[in-house]
């Protein structure tokens, strides 16, 4: 089992005790590792029970199940409680805005079994009556059910891209052929995917390789002789207009097609809108940023609030990969949920990023944090603490609910404050999970234009928050984007190439790419700005 399953194994469990109104203790514990694993991909494959029991938050309890999951991939006591539980009732654990609390007291007192029921009591006003529930969660847990079923069938493209180039590898191999590609949505990389779409040049087509993940996959059969013609055609989305373009059978790639139609190369990440074609018309697409352009990582979590590495470990590894400079940016204290750190520990930390910087010199560690977005729009901590960090990003991680008046004036408050550098997930989304809170885009980038201030593009699979559909507004006001990890621990590095992807379909370049800044360039940055 990947640390993912483990650490939604563990989640089940936590909330079927919860549930049936098991030790309290004991549910905060699992929930506590699974929500530490979670934001980790720390490899527990070939761990053995006393290397489990030794990592951070875990504990002997703990670990005795992770292992039990590695070994025989199950674990009995999550079982015993699935099967005295409706399956229809673990769905509707799903379901954001209500907790195990709640299910179960609308399986009990209501009798609701499955989210369709669900739906069709806050249809009948049913869970108005309900103590700790009322009008307005009744209408919350309508609108969160609505955005659950509209997502059934959907996947994280991280999730399936691995999938899908096995797909095609089997494929080539099987067909004795290298007319063999990843297609439409895969292929333009976009955040959720629906559906693996592969162009073959082969007939008589039949895909046997298992499908662990269920993600529909979809075979287009063509002659090699139409195969760079097909792919350009099926690449497109919908609203990417090719009628203008003139086939050409028998070209040797892509680019050829384009050459014929006297148009600048489109890369496949931006074929999503007919606009991209007006300007590859006028020859005015810029380079986009690739992965080797940027410089350095910044906001990253250690083991100072709720990382699975140390500081030194993050250091270490940031710079194997031969990046010049890492910016760690754990929770500040408002986050008590994240281990968020008190004065004191940021002075301890400051120091230890001291003391590291002189052992891996010329590579840097910035002190960075990521502080808390208050309620009102202000930063955590007081004055003087903020002024020791060399950035800050600035994000909203509580009161998600606000309305988009004020949840806009709320991050313009926080992008006004002189101390905010980044502004880290603008909208807080969790693809496929949670939308993202309502803001007006245009006023948060105009704020940060007035104010110098960069925005994220949060590089995790579930984020990718700035959406990429706002980076042109972003570089047509000179607001540059920070692509950001939010690595919680070593591996979490590699989601750039996520970031990556989409930064490229909102054509961002090099220029206006934050981190592609060398060491010398963002020393400087952060020096003039603290002096400002």
């Amino acid at each position: 089992m990947t640390t993912e399953e483990i650490a939604k194994a563990l989640k089940l469990t936590a909330q079927l005790m919860e549930l049936h109104e098991e030790n309290p203790f004991k549910i905060k514990s699992i929930a506590n590792a699974a929500y530490k694993l979670d934001k980790t991909d720390v490899e527990l494959q070939g761990k053995s029970l006393q290397e489990l029991e030794q990592m951070e938050g875990i504990g002997k309890g703990i670990a005795a199940k992770i292992n039990e999951l590695l070994t025989t991939g199950d674990l009995k006591e999550l079982s015993a409680m699935v099967s005295i539980t409706p399956l229809g009732v673990i769905e509707m654990l799903g379901i954001k805005g209500i907790g195990p609390k709640k299910v179960r007291q609308l399986w009990k007192e209501l009798g609701v079994e499955s989210v369709g029921e669900l739906l069709y009591a806050c249809n009948e006003n049913r869970l108005v009556t309900l103590k700790g529930f009322g009008a307005k969660t009744q209408a919350e847990v309508k609108k969160q059910i609505e955005f659950f079923q509209t997502n059934i069938g959907k996947f994280h493209y991280a999730s399936v891209e691995s999938f899908a180039n096995e797909v095609v590898e089997h494929l080539k191999k099987k067909y004795n052929t290298t007319f063999v590609s990843l297609t439409g949505a895969m292929r333009r990389k976009c955040e959720v995917i629906e559906v693996i779409e592969v162009l073959i040049a082969a007939e008589n087509v039949v895909l046997d390789i298992e499908n662990n993940r269920n993600v529909k996959v979809e075979l287009i059969s063509c002659t090699e002789e139409e195969f760079y013609q097909r792919l350009f055609e099926t690449t497109a989305a919908s609203d990417f207009n090719i009628d203008g373009f003139q086939s050409k059978k028998g070209v040797k790639n892509e680019e050829e097609l384009f050459a014929h139609n006297n148009i600048q190369f489109i890369e496949p990440e931006l074929r999503e809108q007919s606009i991209v074609i007006q300007l590859a018309r006028a020859q005015k697409l810029p380079q986009l940023v690739e992965m080797k352009d940027l410089k350095g990582i910044l906001h990253n979590h250690s083991t100072y609030s709720d990382g699975m590495n140390t500081l030194k470990e993050m250091a270490v590894y940031c710079k194997e990969l031969g990046y010049e400079y890492l910016g760690i940016c754990d929770h500040s204290q408002s986050a008590f949920y994240a281990e968020g750190l008190k004065p004191e520990r940021v002075l301890e930390q400051h120091k230890e990023i001291d003391e590291l910087n002189q052992q891996l010199a010329p590579f840097k560690i910035f002190k960075g944090i990521e502080s808390d977005i208050l309620n009102d729009g202000s930063l955590d901590y007081e004055e003087d603490v903020l002024r020791s960090f060399d950035f800050i990003v600035a994000s909203v991680h509580s009161n998600l609910k606000m309305d988009e008046e004020k949840a806009t004036a709320r991050l313009i408050k926080a992008i006004e404050n002189p101390y905010t550098t980044i502004l880290g997930h603008p909208t807080g989304r969790l693809l496929l999970s949670r939308p993202g809170y309502p803001i007006d885009h245009k006023k948060v980038i105009d704020a940060c234009a007035a104010n110098n201030v960069i925005i994220e593009l949060n590089a995790h699979p579930y984020r990718l928050d700035i959406d990429w559909r706002w980076i042109p507004y972003c570089i047509e006001k000179g607001v540059k984007i920070s692509i950001n990890p939010d690595a919680h621990e070593k591996s979490g590095y590699h989601d750039m190439y996520f970031g990556t992807c989409a930064a490229r379909k909102g054509m961002l370049t090099k220029e206006m790419c934050f981190n592609a800044l060398s060491l010398p360039e963002i020393e400087s940055y952060f020096s003039k700005r603290k002096l400002a």
